[in-house]
């Protein structure tokens, strides 16, 4: 499979559920900004709305970084709606603050390489997208796989670091850590502080 990591991200435009409201939404109404796209396999599932709320508690940390996070399911709208009308306490997403977009024809899906053809459903992918439209990061996961949130936030400070300093950010680097050179110094340096 080739990865889209390094290339533009693929276009899209979709049916949304953005609060109380259907909307259509695309790929370039975030343009400027960072975009977390998350697919997820199917509305009022197990593991779904436990990320869903994940992300959504964690919505004012995306938004510190100019970060905008976006869901996507094979589920109509209607589905999206209805299961925003259920309560966090029933299995329901009640209160999620984001834009979840119903890809009912499965192309965003294919587009981003998330689409599982046996079930017709999406893999737990994640797309970290620059603010020039360039995928930096991916990761898909297995149906059974959670996602850390927390990861993804400690990515996109590492985005934001090399896009502001020029410098790469090694192993479990974290914001406010230093960088270092891509070079044998750098490389050097850095171990030699660490």
């Amino acid at each position: 499979m080739e990865t889209l990591v390094g290339k533009k991200a693929p276009y899209f435009e979709g049916d949304a559920v953005v609060g109380n409201d259907f909307k259509k939404i695309t790929l370039n109404d975030f343009k400027g900004k960072y975009v977390c796209l998350l697919f997820y396999p199917l509305d009022f599932t197990f593991v779904c709305p436990t990320e869903l709320h994940a992300f959504s508690d964690k919505i004012d940390e995306f938004k510190k970084r100019n970060c905008e996070v976006i869901a996507c399911s094979v589920d109509s709208k209607f589905s999206h709606m209805a299961w925003l009308k259920t309560p966090r306490n029933k299995g329901g997403i009640e209160g999620v603050k984001y834009p979840i977009i119903s890809d009912l024809h499965k192309t965003i899906a294919r587009s981003y390489g998330t689409l599982f053809e046996d079930d017709g459903i999406a893999f737990r992918g994640l797309f970290l997208i620059n603010k020039d439209g360039i995928v930096e990061h991916v990761t898909i996961n297995n149906l059974p796989l959670g996602r850390n949130v927390n990861e993804y936030l400690r990515l996109l400070d590492a985005m934001q670091f090399h896009a502001e300093h020029g410098e790469v950010c090694p192993a479990n680097w974290k914001k406010g850590e230093t960088g270092m050179k891509a070079d044998n110094k750098g490389l050097e340096d850095w171990f030699a502080t660490h």
